[in-house]
């Protein structure tokens, strides 16, 4: 057998013996993904044959070699626990409820991804062993963008690019609110797991409107004011009538949205970009006391991020510049590094947005309470090309780049890389408490504090890039060991996380209570009898 026949799917049926066996390319046997728990050969083999009826051959993959691209992660995972069993690409809704159907009757578990681009937290990979990747790359439509309103409807493989792209093309003046690697993330994606972006529109969930969703019975449901025969208002209006329920389907394994509405920011007549540099590390509780005010009082109106120079630095350089392999990333050769590239032991960057005459109201009160701080508040025209203003001048306007994929180099060539996000009120002597324990955790597994702060109205995100060595096997369960550490002692100090990968789902869920679990599960069961959807998702079994 060819493996271009296996790339169509022929193995993925399970016509020779996959995921029980083993099979071979004619050098060395290669190890399967495990089925999961209950199913057997012949079940994943008749899932597989009729996904192959849906779609066609060519979009379903069950081979070894097939699957390699969907079982490619950054996070930690020396176990290699996170190994899906195979992948099938719908292109429509009515084949996403016909995959369904037959994930029902063969009880074949499906792991939904958009884009599936979130490096930091697991790409692909499944939570639990056994799952078709159900990949919506292929519904990629903007079925519609209203300039007057400022909504858009998108299918789940829509792109942050393809979506900007679209609005320049036609020339509409509306802005995209952008996570950090967005050229190639999905909106819809990104705000079904409650990401953030930059710009006053950075708070993604709080500005969706409207989504379609497959059940796991199969059916299907509009949210809000969509499920109204001839509505106007499925992009204006959230709420709809009774219980809302969009909210159910962020963060969860309840259903599968196909259909997102959005609202886009207008384009501000003016936008100003700013970054406030503090000179030390210690300067902590200060920046973030100078800034709450602002934020609460939305003088600020987009969330800021608050950069540590080594964050910064790892975008665009690498460890060994800065001091030899092997030696701690001590705070002299940082501040040297920083000093010499513009940058201070951080970063904060914020931006105003309005006219000539607002702006010009605002600014001195802004400039004045971080001046206090100690920060020194520069603009576009006092940075120039300095490359990590223009990063994030680039990110407060709904820009797009790929300069954060730049930390997979950090250290060594093994691309290791793990997002922490636990979360905090907005108060410096928090933030102080989260850098101190964060520093000693990640250095005692010998690695660096790589971290920023995103600061929201009221809450604290502590982003802390975990950055290791893959190729280095010592290094990567170092590396893993070092994750499952940040979560167990940030949680039993309060600050869980509000958003985390495929190899801490269920560490995270634990921290949130048995009665959160239990509701959680009683929805599931109720909902998805045979357990077909994402199960694992945010710990949901």
């Amino acid at each position: 057998m060819s493996l271009d026949l296996d790339r169509r799917g022929l193995l993925g049926a399970g016509l020779a013996g996959v995921a029980s066996v083993g099979w071979s390319t004619g050098a060395t046997a290669a190890k399967p993904a495990p089925l999961a728990p209950g199913r057997s050969v012949a079940d994943f083999a008749g899932a597989m044959k009729a996904f192959r009826g849906v779609v066609g051959a060519e979009w379903v993959f069950g081979d070894e070699e097939a699957v390699a691209p969907y079982d490619k992660a950054y996070i930690p995972d020396p176990a290699h626990r996170y190994k899906p069993v195979g992948a099938v690409c719908p292109q429509s809704l009515e084949e996403v409820q016909a995959i369904v159907r037959i994930a029902n009757e063969y009880r074949q578990p499906l792991w939904t991804v958009s884009t599936g681009k979130n490096m930091g937290y697991g790409m692909t990979s499944p939570a639990t062993p056994g799952q078709v990747v159900l990949d919506l790359k292929r519904m990629n439509r903007i079925l519609e963008v209203d300039a007057e309103l400022g909504t858009c409807l998108l299918e789940p493989g829509v792109t942050y690019q393809q979506l900007k792209d679209y609005l320049d093309e036609n020339k509409i003046p509306l802005w995209i609110d952008v996570p950090t690697v967005g050229p190639i993330a999905s909106p819809v994606g990104n705000t079904l797991d409650r990401g953030v972006g930059y710009t006053p529109y950075g708070e993604h969930f709080m500005f969706q409107c409207g989504m379609e969703v497959v059940l796991p019975s199969g059916e299907v449901m509009r949210t809000g004011m969509g499920s109204i025969k001839g509505s106007t208002a499925w992009q204006a209006f959230k709420w709809g009538y009774g219980p809302y329920l969009d909210g159910l389907f962020t963060q969860s394994n309840f259903g599968i949205v196909t259909k997102m509405g959005m609202w886009l920011m207008p384009r501000p007549p003016v936008y100003k970009p700013f970054m406030v540099r503090h000179a030390e590390m210690a300067d902590v509780p200060r920046i973030i006391e100078a800034m709450r005010p602002l934020r609460v009082s939305n003088l600020v109106a987009n969330c800021n991020l608050m950069m540590s120079a080594s964050y910064q630095l790892a975008m665009f350089k690498r460890r060994n510049e800065i001091v030899p392999d092997g030696a701690p990333l001590d705070e002299a050769s940082l501040k040297k590094a920083a000093k010499a590239n513009g940058l201070g032991m951080w970063n904060t960057y914020f931006a105003l947005y309005g006219t000539d005459q607002t702006i010009a109201g605002v600014e001195p009160i802004i400039r004045a309470s971080l001046t206090a701080s100690g920060g020194e508040v520069l603009t576009a025209a006092e940075m120039g090309d300095n490359p990590w203003f223009h990063h994030h001048q680039t990110l407060m306007q709904g820009g797009l780049n790929l300069d954060e994929i730049g930390l997979l180099r950090w250290r060594g060539s093994g691309g290791g890389l793990a997002w922490f996000a636990p979360v905090a009120a907005a108060r410096g002597v928090e933030a102080e408490r989260q850098t101190a324990l964060a520093k000693a955790i990640v250095e005692r597994h010998g690695f660096d504090y790589t971290a920023a702060y995103a600061i929201g109205w009221r809450d604290l995100h502590h982003i802390i890039a975990l950055l290791f060595d893959k190729a280095d096997p010592a290094e990567h369960q170092r590396a893993d060991e070092c994750y499952r550490d940040l979560v167990v002692q940030f949680g039993a100090k309060g600050w869980a996380s509000y958003r985390t990968g495929v190899n801490s789902m269920d560490l995270v869920a634990q921290q949130y209570g048995e009665v959160n679990r239990r509701f959680n599960a009683t929805l599931k069961h109720a909902i998805d009898p045979n357990g077909i959807l994402s199960p694992g998702k945010s710990g949901i079994i």
